[in-house]
């Protein structure tokens, strides 16, 4: 059914995770990763240092021996690829998208789905249109424990869920690229000015903690509540960068039909080390970490605590590179928290609780069937 080896393409290289998305698609044998082009910036970077656009694409040039094109839609016609690896800022997703799926060009996208929820569905009934592959990464797809503590849940571990909560972070994009693998820590870093002048603080590109880390929990609790959300409400502050136009710390409050979510993103947490997520039921509190894959505990009354034993990981969940070459060689379906359905899901309670953060009100959280347009 499949080939003995896929080409792969990149599209956007303004997002710090293609630096280690490429290498895993590089370093597979199965994968031949050859060419890539960078989008037109939406807002011109004032220097190059690590982690920015400009130094993506030569890190990934020269470490992977990719051959870097001007024009992405030329580069997709002239390479015929059978996936095109997206990690392009936020607003450039859809028509990445649209161009790849009209191609019949698989796409690995990085999260979230995109800068709103009209545009993710875009984007999913393009994919079904076209019989477009179209995958979502999320670097918390590969943490067995999350998997673990989910079948766990639904087999009743902690009873009924009540509530779920997330925090999830770092000091900021850019603010620490010296500390990333690749680096030069000679290198002096970014000012406040410089970061700012990057898409990461500007809501025009899609940037903003909201969209960069609320969207991990938006996902993760839609998966462990195993219902949609109804309705949220979002707020936003731009704590400490101020010459940017996004926020550094946000919070999305959702309802669901039998549960409530808490979800906090955040740029200005140092040395993140607080477990997260964690979901408290009537018998019980389950606390994972989404720093490691081998913590997974049980809190009771008493004061008393069990450990979850972690299972490995399927095949197909193993890493980014060996989830689509077991599904292009099989048939068999995406893991769900890759799938467009349950991401477009999760995508709804983002975007509520971004017009929430701007209407100050509780926003309804749309659907496929009331998304009209």
């Amino acid at each position: 059914m499949g080939k003995d080896v896929y080409k792969a393409v990149i599209v956007g290289l303004a997002h710090v995770h293609i630096n280690s998305v490429a290498a895993l698609f590089a370093e597979n044998p199965r994968i031949a990763l050859t060419d890539c082009a960078d989008m037109p910036a939406l807002f011109p970077e004032l220097r190059t240092a690590p982690y920015t656009r400009k130094w993506n694409v030569d890190y990934c040039s020269k470490n992977f021996g990719l051959k870097v094109w001007e024009n992405w839609r030329e580069m997709l016609d002239a390479t015929k690829p059978d996936l095109c690896i997206v990690n392009s800022e936020n607003a450039y997703h859809v028509e990445i998208v649209l161009e790849c799926a009209v191609r019949g060009i698989g796409i690995c996208l990085d999260k979230p789905m995109s800068t709103n929820y009209s545009d993710a569905l875009k984007m999913h009934r393009a994919s079904i249109v076209n019989d477009s592959f179209l995958m979502i990464n999320w670097p918390v797809a590969w943490r067995y424990s999350f998997h673990t503590a989910k079948k766990a849940i639904d087999n009743g571990i902690i009873g009924n869920i009540i509530e779920f909560k997330s925090r999830m972070g770092h000091t900021g994009p850019l603010n620490w690229g010296l500390n990333q693998s690749g680096a030069d820590k000679k290198e002096e870093g970014l000012t406040k000015a410089e970061m700012a002048s990057t898409w990461w603080y500007q809501t025009g590109a899609g940037g903003g903690a909201m969209a960069d880390y609320c969207c991990y929990g938006c996902l993760l609790a839609r998966w462990y509540a195993g219902e949609p959300a109804v309705a949220a409400n979002g707020m936003r502050i731009n704590s400490r960068m101020p010459l940017g136009d996004a926020e550094d710390n946000a919070v999305i409050l959702v309802r669901f039909p039998s549960i409530y979510a808490v979800i906090e993103g955040t740029w200005t947490t140092h040395n993140h080390t607080f477990s997260s997520p964690i979901l408290y039921g009537d018998t019980g509190s389950l606390v994972l970490d989404n720093l490691s894959d081998n913590q997974a505990l049980i809190y009771r009354a008493g004061g008393v605590i069990e450990e979850l034993p972690v299972e490995s990981p399927p095949q197909n969940l193993q890493n980014l590179p060996a989830a689509y070459i077991h599904h292009m060689d099989t048939g068999e379906p995406m893991h769900e928290l890759l799938c467009s359905e349950l991401n477009l899901e999760a995508h709804a309670m983002l975007d509520a609780g971004i017009r929430g953060a701007k209407s100050g009100k509780t926003e309804l959280i749309e659907n496929i069937h009331w998304q009209i347009g």
